[in-house]
């Protein structure tokens, strides 16, 4: 069977990603369903989570790193009282201790949690140790060093307590593991946890809402896909415009420097006639290209 030919796709997809998907193999359904010749995610969900990842087509991957860093938000629930390999419900029991905790020592131990903390990679996670994922070390019985790392956490808020689960509603920086927190808060109250449900619901300016399911997306034309894509610098869109002139435009592509009198210092979202043509920084009243989008008018 022939394949359908791939095409040049530029836009970001907000995904509801179902269980039991990985984030790649999600990436290369969506990819297939578009033809797109280009595209990548912004942000590893598990296959046991659900919830928003945005994707990256064509020129939008050229931006897909502040997504990548902006913060998340997620609706997780934790299990007290069992502990396993992985920190989440497709991990084998590890042990079992009854909980023997009352409420206002839960909400003590979610402020414990809030604010700059420091993490332990689980031992499944995608991080690298001498170029091998730390779930390949683990899986083949194997301990590697695993290097604490700051994170950050805006607000950690019981939303639901029924015993053994507690659904919280978590927002958090780049790089938080809500598998590892929620051992974490399972260690301080005495009895382990681990990570029940998992429920992304929003990723930097994005929000849950937004998001398109497999199920919608499936049964609609090429046109009414497309419809769904958002612009190319929607994931930079708290960043400030700087409009310029196709002269500009032109210096710009050929690695030129141009004036940019009485324009502020900092990173732009140059435009050219309402076209995104990509990031400039201004710095004493110049402006130099950080990364330029291929457009119709030749700018690359």
């Amino acid at each position: 069977m022939t394949r359908p030919p791939r095409r040049r796709v530029d836009g970001v997809l907000l995904l509801d990603k179902p269980p039991g998907l990985s984030s790649n193999t999600a990436l290369q359904h969506a990819k297939r369903l578009y033809r797109a010749e280009k595209a990548g995610h912004t942000g590893t969900l598990d296959p046991l989570a659900t919830g928003l990842l945005p994707l990256c087509f064509g020129e939008a991957t050229k931006f897909a790193q502040a997504l990548l860093d902006a913060p998340k938000r997620y609706t997780a629930t934790l299990r007290f009282g069992t502990t396993t390999t992985t920190g989440d419900a497709e991990g084998e029991v590890l042990a079992q201790r009854p909980p023997a905790f009352d409420r206002a020592a839960l909400d003590d131990a979610l402020a414990a949690f809030t604010g700059t903390i420091e993490q332990v990679p689980p031992r499944y996670a995608a991080l690298k140790h001498e170029g091998r994922a730390y779930y390949d070390y683990a899986r083949a019985g194997l301990e590697v060093p695993r290097v604490a790392r700051t994170v950050e956490i805006h607000a950690l808020r019981l939303v639901a307590w029924t015993p053994p689960d507690a659904v919280v509603d978590v927002a958090c920086s780049k790089g938080t593991y809500v598998r590892t927190l929620a051992e974490d808060v399972g260690e301080r109250l005495g009895c382990g946890a681990h990570l029940a449900a998992l429920r992304r619901t929003a990723t930097g300016p994005f929000a849950l809402a937004q998001a398109v399911t497999f199920d919608a997306l499936e049964p609609l034309d090429e046109r009414a896909r497309d419809a769904l894509l958002l612009p190319v610098d929607a994931a930079l869109r708290d960043v400030d415009v700087l409009e310029l002139d196709a002269a500009a435009c032109e210096a710009l592509r050929q690695g030129r420097v141009v004036p940019a009198a009485g324009v502020p210092d900092g990173v732009r979202r140059a435009r050219a006639a309402g076209t995104f043509i990509g990031l400039v920084e201004v710095a004493a009243g110049t402006v130099r290209v950080v990364r330029l989008v291929w457009t119709d008018d030749s700018f690359a």
